[in-house]
């Protein structure tokens, strides 16, 4: 038996397989996006979000444990590390199709503004990794009043 993933034709009309794999070769090489290549499988998507007090990270990290995660903050430069690891199963059967990738991934963010390294908070719920960084007094933006004469 043999397991084939299925890509329709844009036009409706199945091609042939040959050209069907070579769309989808040439479309996964142009497409951007965090899980374009098995090489770069386990780069997770990051949302970053700056407010006037801080900045907010959320990092898609499904089936890992916070115990696999680890945030660091130095001078101004996050670093999110962590490691999935493969999940030992004893089956009877044939595996077929194994897409998930395993291993370790480093994602590092320079913030570009002082940051209070020390009020830094994180928090890990249902896949997704979620780091506050707090601005230093001196990044965060202030009103000027301004005398004209």
């Amino acid at each position: 038996m043999s397991l084939v993933r299925w890509f329709p034709h844009p036009d409706g009309v199945q091609s042939i397989a040959l050209n069907t794999e070579l769309d989808r070769l040439f479309d996964g090489f142009f497409t951007p996006g965090p899980l374009r290549s098995e090489w770069d499988a386990l780069t997770p998507a990051v949302d970053v979000e700056e407010t006037a007090d801080a900045y907010v990270f959320r990092a898609d990290l499904p089936g890992m444990s916070s115990k696999d995660v680890k945030v660091t903050v130095h001078n101004d430069t996050l670093s999110l590390r962590g490691e999935r690891k493969r999940e030992e199963q004893k089956k009877e059967g044939t595996s077929h199709r194994v897409e998930r990738a395993y291993g370790s991934f480093e994602r590092s963010f320079t913030l570009g503004l002082p940051v209070r390294a020390d009020q830094v908070k994180a928090s890990y719920k249902d896949g997704v990794l979620e780091v506050h960084v707090p601005k230093a007094e001196t990044a965060k933006p202030r009103d000027i009043e301004v005398q004209i004469n």
